[in-house]
């Protein structure tokens, strides 16, 4: 069975693994971990990535956490925390202050539920989602002006999110309308006007998991196939979706959670990292388009996970904490694959020939790993430090960007996936596609890219 994350994979789990959020720059990480006394109470902290080596600040406040309290790190090393309060949710900010925790009141926002965006692009920036009985509210949460401010109402229910370019204005939403749920995009520049994205078939259930703005590439999920199907495609292709074979798990669950960035113009060289699940644990997976098989790997042992970052160099980096190690880091590099430099000043080297992963020390395969004889040969994970380089996209963590090139005009041209109305439905070899041709923005353009 495959499935697209859910927002129950978001919940904190585990003594040592609540989920980790990654800066848009990858220079912090953040999350909320358990004391390790009989309460098991939690508190929010913060992880430096960008260092010689990954280092863990709690930032606890006057009493502890909720469980359901959500952290987004900015890549300006503070913490943004969302608070349930009564009614309304509280927005504040947190960062080191001598031996204790700074916290600076941002604001509150009325309503019954309030979900964090992932990290937008520039790393200065908080968005959330509000659902309300028959429409979505999308909040800018830090960085107005005034406290938090509401962006724009869309009709029906939103959920996931995720980034489309590198400079924050095109954002990617899953919204459930009419019984039926698409793929919508949302123009932050202009003033949070929504159009259509994604739509295989009129009848089809088709979100958006993952997009890389670089190359383009997306991972989709979509049940036009006849039952639910992973699938990619590249934004502005007049090519179909393609569903293969290979990510097409015979038991459990396969979740994509990073793309590796920096493939300009190259999609199908694309490397995707996936968690996959089953009765008999956790461990990872590594898929390329043009590789047409799905490479299965033990994941680290304490590994956070779905959590990650590649590099631009084809490194991946997989955050992990255990008891003797509450806050590390695990780098795997799979053979044929570039590696970046490990340091900020050693140059980068082509990987070269690697042991199995099964034999790498320090960092053991944990129990949850893949049965006897899913794992690959050609790659290996090893505790090192961090590249200064991790600007990936793991669930929308694009490069960070001050302004727009000068080179494009003020208003993007941006490429739309609408429906193929060429394909005949019934037929088992109908070839599905989200882009029929160019489709004009309301208020902007539109070319094939």
């Amino acid at each position: 069975m495959t499935i697209c994350a859910t927002e129950d994979t978001m919940a904190p789990a585990g003594p040592y693994g609540g989920r980790l959020t990654i800066a848009a720059d990858g220079s912090y990480a953040a999350r909320l971990a358990r004391h390790d006394d009989a309460a098991g109470s939690w508190f929010p902290e913060r992880w430096t990535l960008s260092g010689p080596e990954p280092y863990a600040v709690p930032l606890p406040g006057t009493q502890p956490e909720e469980p359901d309290s959500s952290v987004l790190p900015l890549t300006d090393g503070r913490v943004l925390i969302l608070r349930r309060v009564a009614d309304r949710f509280a927005v504040s900010l947190l960062y080191p202050a001598g031996p204790g925790t700074g916290h600076l009141m941002v604001g509150t926002v009325a309503a019954p539920r309030l979900t964090l965006l992932p990290p937008a692009p520039g790393g200065t920036l908080a968005y959330a989602l509000a659902p309300g009985a028959d429409h979505t509210t999308l909040w800018l949460v830090h960085g107005g002006t005034g406290g938090p401010e509401r962006v724009t109402r869309i009709p029906g229910r939103c959920t996931g999110g995720v980034w489309l370019d590198r400079v924050g204005r095109l954002l990617a939403l899953d919204r459930e309308l009419d019984g039926r749920t698409k793929t919508v995009v949302v123009d932050l520049e202009r003033g949070g006007e929504t159009g259509p994205l994604l739509q295989i078939t009129e009848e089809s259930n088709d979100r958006l998991l993952l997009a890389d703005p670089d190359s383009g590439l997306l991972l989709v999920h979509s049940d036009a196939p006849g039952h639910g199907r992973l699938g990619w495609d590249v934004l502005g292709s007049s090519l179909p979706v393609r569903f293969p074979e290979c990510l097409r798990p015979t038991e459990g669950t396969i979740t994509p959670f990073a793309v590796q960035p920096g493939q300009m113009l190259a999609p199908e060289s694309c490397a995707v990292a996936f968690r996959i699940t089953s009765a008999r644990g956790t461990w990872l997976g590594v898929w390329r388009p043009s590789g047409r098989q799905l490479r299965q790997y033990p994941a680290p042992e304490g590994w956070l996970t779905g959590t990650g970052l590649w590099t631009a160099g084809g490194e991946l980096l997989l955050p992990y904490a255990t008891e003797a190690a509450p806050c590390g880091v695990a780098r795997m590099a799979v053979a044929g694959e570039p590696v970046g430099p490990v340091g900020p000043v050693e140059p980068a080297e082509p990987v070269g020939s690697v042991t199995p992963v099964e034999a790498v020390v320090p960092v053991s395969p944990s129990e949850t790993s893949p049965p006897r004889g899913a794992a690959e040969k050609g790659a290996e994970i090893v505790q090192d430090a961090v590249d200064s380089d991790n600007r990936s996209t793991a669930s929308a963590q694009p490069q960070a960007m001050d302004a727009e090139p000068p080179c494009i005009p003020g208003h993007p041209q941006t490429c739309r996936p609408v429906p193929l109305q060429e394909a005949p439905l019934a037929a088992r070899q109908t070839r599905w596609s989200v882009i029929s041709g160019p489709v004009r923005i309301s208020g902007g353009g539109c070319a094939a890219g």
